[in-house]
């Protein structure tokens, strides 16, 4: 069912959101994150997950693949609808972090995939995440590093003369809110210092157990030596 899901940004980009990622992903999840995500899940012990935001469902269904029962929440009608339409067995429901529709410690692991800067209020989504992780559970994150959601995209010249793109760091410490529009999305990004979303977690009781910022796996090309730059 998508009743109660409220129209956003992301109901304007879902199509283009779907067409961009394909059934795969695109290369910062395939590429850079995909890895380490899937690392932290295996052979863990994890019966019971919950992905937050967990658009059209790529990730529930890799979940699945590590022997876990997933059930992913979003609140975008039309991801939820591609989500059910690759994965009809799958368990996709309609549900904001902001309020979780779950019991406390239902699930063994919480996922949040690069959920975190779509959402607006973020000390009552975590304080929900927190809230439905069992005890001793896990609560997995990608995020967007700080650095990168605080840089501004601009050209300087190197020795040769050649123009490059860089990404200067500024006004780190201001929390505020970005639009971004690439291959026919537009929506809004927040960004908030790291000092934020540590604040936010350990006021949840929660432990820093595992902190990566990965490098991409193939190694060579343009983008992987913009992630070696910039992770």
């Amino acid at each position: 069912m998508t009743e109660g899901c409220e129209q956003s940004d992301w109901d304007q980009s879902a199509a283009a959101w779907i067409a961009a990622l394909g059934e795969h992903g695109d290369y910062t999840r395939t590429h850079i994150l995909d890895p380490v995500m899937c690392q932290r899940i295996a052979g863990r012990g994890f019966a019971s997950a919950l992905d937050v935001g967990c658009g059209e469902g790529r990730f529930c269904r890799m979940v699945r693949e590590h022997g876990i029962s997933p059930v992913g929440i979003d609140p975008t009608r039309a991801l939820l609808e591609r989500a059910r339409h690759l994965d009809s067995g799958g368990d996709y429901r309609c549900a904001r972090a902001e309020e979780l529709p779950f019991p406390d410690e239902q699930f063994d692991l919480v996922i949040s995939y690069l959920s975190l800067i779509d959402i607006v209020d973020a000390e009552t989504a975590i304080a929900e995440m927190a809230r439905v992780l069992k005890r001793g559970g896990t609560f997995l994150i990608a995020n967007v590093t700080s650095f990168a959601s605080a840089a501004a995209p601009g050209w300087v010249r190197d020795d040769t003369g050649k123009a490059i793109h860089c990404h200067p760091v500024d006004h780190y410490l201001e929390e505020r809110a970005e639009w971004f529009d690439w291959n026919g999305i537009r929506v809004r990004n927040w960004h908030r210092p790291l000092s934020t979303y540590m604040r936010l977690l350990l006021t949840q009781g929660l432990r820093l157990s595992f902190f990566d910022e990965p490098a991409a796996i193939d190694k060579d090309g343009e983008r992987a030596t913009e992630v070696r730059r910039r992770p």
